[in-house]
């Protein structure tokens, strides 16, 4: 029995990701009834995979546009926005939307935990869980990677605001949270990659975030690239849990 989900992925040169993650949705308790790939015009072969695990394909961009353009041909009426370098459990969707169902909730999200065998990659992402929920009531964040939402809500805040470079998913659920209600589900945290930490330093990234938040708090949403930010064209850590 498949789940009444839509699953999109914004993807661009996720070759080396993408199928860690599809098998992962493939191998659940309850699969989706649909994935929907968003692809940036890949140079490499993406979208030959996830044709190959069968995926739906349309044109993206920024993970934002991907989002939205995913979004209006999805058919069901719950969504969920992941990234390509998450993998499921294999009774997450299960549980989760079963979560979600439960405390009717038309917005949620998953607290994280590195796929990382690192102990200071747990201490990050125990702090950005700390902090969100410490937020949650007047100032909500949400990872893109992990975003459930009922695709009327989607459609009632017009999407993600494609005119955000950074962060657009927390505006997300911030303005979401104006109209229903939002929260972190309880039953499982989402394994998520720490390539950008390898890729560009644990230390550089912690502090471009804490940067960015204040931005965000005191001037208001980021509009323009204050920092280099490459969607895509990402290294495989080959020692590490995702890549197997």
């Amino acid at each position: 029995m498949k789940l009444a989900l839509s699953i999109i992925i914004p993807t661009f040169n996720e070759e080396k990701f993408l199928p860690s993650l599809l098998r992962s949705i493939n191998e659940q308790t309850t699969p989706p009834s649909e994935i929907i790939v968003a692809d940036a015009f890949s140079t490499d072969s993406t979208r030959d995979v996830a044709r190959q695990f069968g995926c739906r394909v349309v044109n993206g961009g920024m993970p934002g546009k991907g989002r939205n353009n995913g979004a209006k041909v999805a058919k069901e009426d719950l969504v969920l926005f992941l990234d390509s370098d998450v993998i499921l459990p294999k009774d997450f969707l299960e549980k989760t939307v079963g979560e979600m169902m439960d405390r009717k909730l038309n917005v949620a999200s998953c607290y994280l935990t590195p796929l990382s065998s690192y102990w200071v990659d747990h201490h990050i992402h125990e702090a950005f869980n700390y902090y969100a929920k410490l937020t949650n009531k007047f100032y909500p964040h949400a990872p893109g990677f992990c975003i459930f939402v009922k695709k009327w809500v989607h459609e009632r805040i017009n999407g993600f605001d494609e005119s955000i470079v950074m962060a657009e998913d927390h505006d997300y659920v911030r303005r979401a949270k104006k109209i229903t209600k939002f929260s972190y589900l309880n039953s499982y945290r989402i394994p998520v990659s720490v390539r950008r930490f390898s890729e560009n330093g644990r230390i550089n990234v912690s502090i471009k975030y804490i940067v960015l938040e204040l931005h965000r708090i005191f001037i208001g949403e980021i509009t323009k690239k204050y920092f280099n930010y490459e969607f895509g064209n990402h290294v495989a850590e080959r020692n590490e849990p995702w890549h197997k």
